[in-house]
């Protein structure tokens, strides 16, 4: 059985989460931009981002579970469909940041492209970070284990740990909740 100390150790602090999830999240990332450019090439931009979302989502969620938030395991299916909602927000925001620059600049280049993409990414990889620290691969506070404590008076121990709690029904009536204040 593990320990709370245990626990604590197989959890990495949100910094050394932060430095895992930008060299998986972002080493994904970049071979993703490369593909969605050498991709778009032969089918439409969205289409190719589309594609490649897809399949990065999926590399990039495994890469998470296993190494990023220290799951150690494989991802679930659970936390695969989280990820993929959080990476449909950023697939809107790149392909947002790609519209407005062809409105922008009529022929843009592939290195403006490119810049536009990845600062794009950036700030949606930043957001995504805290969606699937906090929500996605969160640690269940309830399965943590309750440290007891080793000596309790006998007389502690025969009584209940928690008072119940009676509480009388609020009137709904708004004058009878004035005359009660």
């Amino acid at each position: 059985m593990e320990t709370a100390q245990d626990l604590r150790r197989a959890a990495p602090g949100a910094l050394s989460a932060f430095t895992r999830f930008v060299l998986c999240g972002g080493g994904v990332g970049i071979a993703s931009s490369f593909a969605v450019a050498a991709l778009a090439s032969w089918i439409p931009w969205i289409l190719a981002n589309a594609l490649i979302t897809v399949g990065s989502t999926l590399l990039a969620t495994e890469l998470h579970a296993r190494f990023t938030f220290g799951t150690g395991g494989r991802a679930t299916l659970r936390q695969h469909a989280q990820s993929a909602g959080s990476a449909a927000a950023a697939y809107v925001v790149t392909c947002v940041a790609m519209l407005v620059l062809q409105r922008l600049v009529a022929a843009p280049g592939a290195v403006l492209e490119q810049v536009v993409y990845l600062s794009a990414s950036a700030l949606a990889g930043a957001a995504r970070f805290a969606v699937l620290r906090l929500v996605v691969f969160a640690r269940n506070r309830s399965q943590a284990p309750v440290a007891v404590r080793a000596a309790r008076p006998a007389v502690r121990a025969a009584r209940p740990l928690h008072a119940p709690v009676v509480r009388a029904a609020a009137p709904l009536d708004p004058a009878a909740l004035c005359r009660t204040a």
